[in-house]
Order: C-alpha cells, then sequence, then structure tokens
C-alpha cells in the first residue's frame, strides 16, 4: 500500500492543523461573556482531540512510508525544494510575528493600565508562535540536510518522526498533556462575575455602546475567519482521505473476487489466493488505520463548526440589540438637541420682537448663546459618558482646575454681566477708572478698551487706547465712575468776589439772569437730562443740571460760586458765553459800587 501523504505533505498537514489550533488563543480573547466560556470550552475538548488524531494520523503515515522504498514524488516538487520553500514560508513567518511583537512591546510601555493586561497576554502568545516557528526552521534546516544526503529522495522516516515528535512537543494536546480546566497553561477563564454584570450594567453612553457594537462586530468577524480556517483544514483531511477509502473500496472488491475464485480454485491456486488476501489484509487494516481517525477529524470538526455556528448566532442577537440600543441612544440625543436648539432659535426670536432697546437685546442674546452652548456640552457629555459617576468626577476635577488656571479670566467674565446691567456701562460711555478718563470703544467678555481722552477739561482724545480687564469692578482701589445713561456733562464752578457796597440780593439775582441767558440755548437738553437723573434716582429730588450762584461770607468779603454743567460737545462755547455773561454783571456790579462810593 502506498502512504497518502509524501513526508513534506504530512509536515504541510501538521502545521495547518497546529496553526489552526492556535486559533483558540483569539477565541479566548473574544469571549467575555459566561456564554461564550461555555462554548471555548467545549471548542478547546474538541481542537485537543482533532490535534491528537492528527499527529496520530501522521505518525501512521510514517509507518507506512517507513515500509516504502525511498522515491520522489513524481507528481510534485522535489523534497529539497519543498524544504526549501517551507524553510522560507517559515522565514517570513518568523519576521511578521517579530515584527509584530516588537510593535506590542513599543505599545505596551505607554498603554493604560485597562490595556496593559490585554498586551501581555497577546506578546506570550507571539512569543510562543515565534519559539515554535524558530523550532520548526531548526528542526526543516537539519531535514534539509539529511534531504541533501539522501540526493533528493524524500524525508527519510526516521528524521520524519524526529520532526514529528518535535512539533507535537510544541503543542501539550498533542503530547498527551491535555489541560484541564484547573490548570494554567491554557485553562478556561473564569466567568465573569455578577459584579462585573452591574458595571457593565451601568455604563449607558453613546461611546460605551459604540465601543460595544464595534467590538461584537469584531467578534462576529473573527468567528467567520475560525471557521473559514475550520473549512480548510476539514478540506485537507477529506483530500487526505478520498483516495484512502477509494483504496478501500477497491481492496474490498479484489477480496470478494479471490473469494470467489477461491470456490472453485485447486490446491495451488489457493495457496496463492492465500498469500494475495493476506497481503490484502494487510494492506487493509493499514488503510483503516487512517480513514478511522480521518473519518473522526470529520465528525469533531463538523462539530467545532456547529458551535461556531451558535456562537454566531448569539453574538449576532448580541449585535442586533447593541445596535438597537446605539440607534435609541443616538436618536433620543438627536430629540434633545433639536429641541434645545428650536427653544434657542424661539427664545432667540422672541428677543428680537419683544426687546427694543438694542443693549438688552445684546445682552439677552448672548446669554442666549452662554445658556444653549453649556446646555449642548452638558447633555452631550452625559449622552457620551460612559459612567454617571464618570463624567461627575472629570466634570469636577475640570471645573477644579479650570478655577485655579483660569481664575482672572472667569473672574473678568463675571465682571462682564456686571458691567452690563442696569446701570452698566455701553460703547460711547464716559468712564474714569482710577485716574484714566476715556470713552468705551469696546466692551468684550473679559476686556474692555477706552479712548484716552486729555487736554483742558477732558474735550479730546489724546489717541492712545487703554485696556482693562472686566474684573475691576471688583477691585476696591481702582473705582469705577460712569454718568447715567442718557445724561452726559461735567460741572465747572467760578468763584468771584462781590465789590462792597452793592447789593448783594440784587447782584445774585443778576448772576442768576445772566446764567438763564447763557444757557437759553441749552434748556431743552438741561431738562431732560435733569428728568434722567431724576427717573436714574427715584426723587424728584435727586438732583438737576441747572446753572446754580451761591452767595458765602469769607474773610475778604462776599464771595458768589457759580457752578453750571458743561457739555463735551459744546464745552468751549459754553465756557465762553458764561464768561461775557458774568464779565458783563461784574462789570455792571463795579459800576454800581463806584457810583455809590462817589455820592
Amino acid at each position: 500500500m502506498s502512504a497518502p501523504m509524501t513526508g513534506p505533505r504530512t509536515i504541510q498537514m501538521l502545521d495547518q492543523t497546529i496553526e489552526w489550533y492556535r486559533t483558540l488563543g483569539i477565541q479566548q480573547q473574544a469571549a467575555n461573556q459566561p456564554s461564550d466560556l461555555l462554548i471555548l470550552y467545549d471548542n478547546r475538548q474538541t481542537a485537543n482531540q482533532v490535534i491528537a488524531l492528527a499527529f496520530d494520523i501522521a505518525r501512521t503515515n510514517s509507518d507506512i512510508l517507513a515500509k516504502q522504498p525511498d522515491s520522489p514524488d513524481p507528481g510534485g516538487p522535489a523534497p529539497s525544494q519543498t524544504l526549501n520553500q517551507l524553510q522560507d514560508k517559515l522565514a517570513g513567518q518568523a519576521a511578521a510575528v517579530q515584527a509584530e511583537l516588537e510593535s506590542d512591546r513599543r505599545q505596551l510601555a505607554v498603554a493604560t493600565s485597562k490595556h496593559r493586561s490585554e498586551l501581555q497576554a497577546k506578546i506570550s502568545e507571539l512569543q510562543g508562535e515565534l519559539d515554535l516557528i524558530n523550532a520548526k526552521k531548526s528542526l526543516l534546516g537539519t531535514l534539509s540536510s539529511i534531504s541533501d544526503q539522501k540526493r533528493g529522495n524524500g524525508l527519510s522516516a526516521g528524521a520524519l518522526k524526529a520532526q514529528i515528535d518535535a512539533m507535537a512537543v510544541t503543542t501539550p494536546a498533542a503530547a498527551g498533556n491535555v489541560p484541564s480546566s484547573n490548570s494554567t497553561g491554557n485553562s478556561t477563564p473564569a466567568a465573569p462575575s455578577a459584579g462585573m454584570g452591574a458595571v457593565a450594567a451601568a455604563r449607558f453612553g453613546i461611546w460605551q455602546l459604540a465601543a460595544n457594537v464595534a467590538r461584537l462586530s469584531e467578534k462576529i468577524s473573527t468567528i467567520d475567519d475560525i471557521d473559514q480556517r475550520t473549512v480548510a483544514l476539514l478540506d485537507t483531511f477529506a483530500q487526505i482521505r478520498a483516495p484512502l477509502v477509494d483504496q478501500l473500496k477497491q481492496l474490498s472488491a479484489r477480496g470478494d473476487t479471490l473469494a470467489t475464485q477461491a470456490d472453485t480454485a485447486d490446491s495451488a491456486t489457493l495457496n496463492r489466493v492465500h498469500d494475495e488476501l493476506d497481503s490484502l489484509s494487510g494492506e487493509f487494516k493499514q488503510a483503516a488505520a487512517l480513514v478511522i481517525p480521518l473519518s473522526e477529524q470529520s465528525v469533531l470538526l463538523n462539530q467545532y463548526r456547529r458551535n461556531l455556528a451558535n456562537w454566531r448566532a448569539a453574538i449576532e442577537g448580541q449585535y442586533r440589540d447593541a445596535l438597537k440600543s446605539l440607534g435609541v441612544r443616538s436618536l433620543v440625543l438627536a430629540v434633545l438637541l433639536a429641541l434645545v436648539f428650536a427653544a434657542a432659535e424661539l427664545w432667540g426670536r422672541a428677543v428680537v420682537r419683544y426687546v427694543q432697546d438694542p443693549r438688552r437685546r445684546h445682552q439677552h442674546l448672548l446669554l442666549r448663546k452662554i445658556a444653549l452652548w453649556s446646555l449642548v456640552v452638558v447633555i452631550v457629555g452625559f449622552a457620551f459618558a460612559s459612567e454617571l459617576g464618570s463624567i461627575v468626577t472629570f466634570a469636577g476635577l475640570i471645573t477644579a482646575g479650570l478655577a485655579v488656571a483660569m481664575q482672572s479670566v472667569l473672574v473678568s467674565i463675571v465682571g462682564y454681566f456686571f458691567l452690563i446691567g442696569k446701570y452698566g456701562i455701553r460703547i460711547g460711555d464716559r468712564v474714569q477708572i482710577g485716574e484714566v478718563t476715556g470713552e468705551v470703544i469696546e466692551l468684550g467678555l473679559v476686556r474692555m478698551y477706552l479712548m484716552e481722552l486729555g487736554g483742558h477739561g477732558l474735550f479730546g482724545p489724546t489717541g492712545r487706547v487703554v485696556a482693562f480687564a472686566n474684573s475691576i469692578v471688583f477691585q476696591v482701589s481702582s473705582g469705577l465712575f460712569k454718568q447715567i445713561h442718557g445724561v452726559n456733562f461735567v460741572w465747572r464752578e467760578i468763584v468771584l468776589n462781590l465789590p462792597a457796597g452793592v447789593d448783594y440780593a440784587a447782584a445774585k439775582e443778576k448772576l442768576v439772569a445772566a446764567m438763564a441767558d447763557a444757557f437759553k440755548d441749552y434748556r431743552d437738553e438741561i431738562v431732560r437730562q435733569t428728568r434722567e437723573i431724576q427717573r436714574a434716582t427715584a426723587t424728584s429730588s435727586g438732583g438737576d443740571a441747572q446753572p446754580r450762584v451761591q452767595l458765602s461770607f469769607s474773610a475778604a468779603g462776599v464771595e458768589v460760586h457759580i457752578r453750571y454743567p458743561v457739555y463735551p460737545q459744546n464745552a468751549a462755547e459754553i465756557d465762553e458765553r458764561v464768561s461775557w455773561h458774568v464779565l458783563n454783571v461784574v462789570s455792571a456790579l463795579g459800576a454800581e459800587s463806584k457810583a455809590a462810593k462817589g455820592a
């Protein structure tokens, strides 16, 4: 009987089976639910039997090869060429595994504690694969030298058995050391505790749901990949089994023919038939020794595929539920954001329609914008947070950090809302901060800018822009002075000494009449600003902007104090008119005093 597999073909079969067996490590990484672990345990038991049977098949095939004379395989490449191809393949695998191992080691150096254990497990698995590949390369090198010594007649039976034993050492299940559920090598991980389930149930954020959907999708892809490898291995064993089944059919048919001949044969023919039947029996036993484990492999691998199919069906159900939860949560988030933006739009239209004062309108719109985006940030933060406690802790830490790092900025932002209050400032107001007087040209959320005023009476700009932080409103040392909105004037005062001997009452009346005549063109503006002052102070005694004349006695005689308002836009004109009217009255009083003395 001829062997169904050559030596290199046997090694390829074992290599494919071992690679398939190592997918258990991938399944163990993907299994994170109790139901997953049960399927993983069944698959591990099945895989242990498959790998053990594969090595039994390989040893049986090597025994058959040992009984055959060495000859090259006419239907395939030379053994030395096959070994060289295997060595090249292993070299490529070693380079790929080494590159992945170095990449994982670099990631481990900067990985967080959450991913460190996964990376360490993956590094251990890759190191095991690299050790196995190096062992294969070393063994193939030895076999290659043996093959060269045999002049290309294929692997010797001893070399093939040694290589099979070496590969079996790297696979505990094939060496008869099948780990139990309590072993430490390839043991089935413990199922997650109820506490872990409670923690998973507490995670409700969109980010966690999306990560769960991606993880389940990746798990389905992993199961499909393992199933494809299982199908490929099943096809390999089917290809090995098919010629053996045909051979068994031929041997059975030949045995039936010989049995028929024996019924009518003579003694010589019976001896020949007996010898041929003995030979057929030996060949039948050899073929059966391979067909039986190959048939068991087919049953086991089909059972393995059914386990994978059940696993995939369960994961698909979880995937649909997770996708549904993600869709519902995303829809809720979209609806909430739509409601918030709709409310903000209604708020903005109501402000534009019902708030006529541009300054108050601007304040309401700014408050609307701050409230809108603050609410959006809060909603999105809670929607994407994995756990409620985590976002509360994170928000607390962020708030504390911002309060310390941006203390001045936050105080300035709060000061902005004080500055835009009822008695706050606006663009165009004249203010005094400390020793700086200027006109407000910009009022920002953090800073305000003044055009400095200088010269006599501070009537003209100096050309310099002064910036103050809005936090100035909370500083005691630097006061902020501004006039009431709608009132824009400064007071001037003139002090005169009245000549002796004049009628002081008549002099006061003349001065009052003169000031009234000087301000006759500004009477309406004076009345308006007086009303603004009284409205702001909520009392009629809050003062007015009318010129005032007061008499007082001093050591030098009687003094007249004349106080009058000056409007910046007409300051020079008002000063001049007041001066002329006062000079005329003083001149008239001087003339009267002289006339009285002459009489």
